[in-house]
């Protein structure tokens, strides 16, 4: 068979995953042959990877030249890795242009976005693909089962924590993510995530949604009422401390942005206590579904530990999942500030907080029992070998529909765009009254 000629747009650190997979086991049927990214030194490192592979160097272009690299590549499917707030339009222009979609979540960040790739679709019948790779993680994979074959009954509420540490929540407002008009908040850009897996494992649409939080350990103001004095406004320094970002430490942070930001200004390392953040590091929301289940979500980017906990009651019973990703944060541990810890395995044993995860099930009238989680080898469990299999070989059969499209990107980042509503207005937000059409109707999958 023919390969699938792709494009790329946008071609910072997370566009690593897809150009690897294309580079390595999917080159027999993918092969990488543009790239369209207004930074040279981003475009080119990609590029490499791809002619190191054995490919002919893929033809790179400025965003105002997307559509001519897919008629002119003759370009089948656009993997959009961009900043959040540029999705949509991306999207848009792609289809448009005669090519299918794959896009990192969140799928945009505001409701009219949303309607208008909806429209977009719509009007060429072209496919969009989002890459929830938290679905295909074994321990999600497995509650999902354990709720699908029914055995706590028909769910009645759902108690969701999740808790970035202080190297990976502190991430988010070092770099664009820190700014709301860039991506939505972590309400869309992180809990889209988790708002898709309620969705998932629910089979149902959020109605409405009651969110409460605020900038309450990050920022400048918060850092003067400790009294933390004067900061360097980035972290590339001699002497950075644990909460700065020392780029020429990662020699593939600094290809990709410190060697970049001559020719954008783009700055990866900015301080998390300085001006100008404007998004939330605690949040939480209640939200209520069309099947009568009710969420109570909270979310905090300043933890000691990182992980998550999820407890799902249903009529029979109460389902428990609990995973520890990192139990702690140590001074001079060598742990990269930038690392996600669902990304790698750490293999670091705490005391009373070691790393790992445990499902729970216990049924009315009977003792807890413990079900087993199955994991593979590679990021999130094996979920992004798996994922990838889905994008670039086709979606399987999966009894667990895992496989999502822009129906689904867009009831997940329903949940946070109502939320940053009931932010700013102290009011309850209906999520029909969004604007987007898929969301004035039951929808279950």
């Amino acid at each position: 068979m023919p390969r699938l000629r792709y494009a790329l747009a946008g071609a910072g650190h997370r566009a690593q995953m897809y150009v690897e997979a294309i580079a390595g086991p999917h080159r027999e049927r993918a092969e990488l042959v543009a790239i369209c990214e207004p930074n040279p030194v981003r475009a080119q490192l990609h590029a490499r990877t791809v002619v190191s592979a054995g490919d002919a160097a893929p033809r790179v272009g400025a965003p105002d030249e997307l559509e001519t690299l897919i008629r002119e590549e003759r370009v089948d499917r656009v993997i959009i890795c961009a900043r959040d707030d540029l999705h949509a339009e991306l999207i848009v222009r792609s289809l448009d242009a005669g090519a299918d979609v794959v896009v990192e979540k969140p799928l945009t960040i505001d409701a009219p976005s949303a309607a208008r790739i909806e429209e977009a679709v719509a009007r060429t019948g072209r496919k969009v693909v989002l890459t929830f790779n938290y679905r295909y993680s074994p321990r999600n994979s497995t509650l999902r089962q354990v709720l699908q074959d029914g055995e706590i009954g028909e769910i009645t509420s759902v108690d969701f924590s999740w808790m970035l540490d202080t190297n990976h929540g502190a991430d988010y407002f070092r770099r664009w993510h820190r700014e709301k008009k860039n991506s939505g908040g972590l309400l869309v850009h992180k809990s889209s995530h988790h708002f898709d897996l309620v969705n998932w494992w629910l089979r149902s649409q959020p109605r409405r949604v009651f969110a409460s939080g605020g900038l309450r350990f990050y920022g400048a103001a918060n850092a003067a009422a400790r009294g933390l004095g004067e900061r360097p406004a980035r972290g590339t320094h001699d002497g950075a401390d644990l909460f700065e970002l020392d780029l020429r430490k990662d020699p593939r942070l600094a290809e990709l942005y410190l060697d970049a930001e001559k020719h954008d200004g783009y700055l990866r390392d900015r301080d998390v206590f300085s001006d100008g953040i404007t998004i939330e590091d605690n949040l939480a929301l209640i939200v209520d579904y069309d099947s009568g289940a009710t969420l109570s979500y909270s979310l905090n980017a300043h933890a000691p530990w990182e992980g998550y906990r999820v407890a799902v009651n249903g009529t029979l019973g109460r389902a428990e999942l609990e995973v520890v990703e990192r139990g702690a944060v140590l001074a001079g541990e060598g742990l990269h500030p930038a690392i996600d810890p669902s990304l790698s395995h750490t293999e670091r044993v705490a005391n009373l907080r070691p790393e790992g995860e445990r499902l729970i099930l216990h049924k009315h009238w009977g003792e807890a029992y413990e079900v087993p989680i199955v994991s593979g080898t590679g990021g999130h469990g094996g979920g992004d070998a798996l994922l990838l299999n889905d994008v670039f070989i086709g979606p399987s059969d999966d009894p667990l529909s895992r496989p999502a499209d822009w129906s689904d990107g867009i009831r997940s980042i329903a949940v946070g765009i109502a939320g940053n509503r009931s932010l700013e207005t102290g009011l309850p937000v209906q999520v029909a009254d969004l604007g987007v059409r898929l969301l004035q109707g039951p929808a279950a999958r």
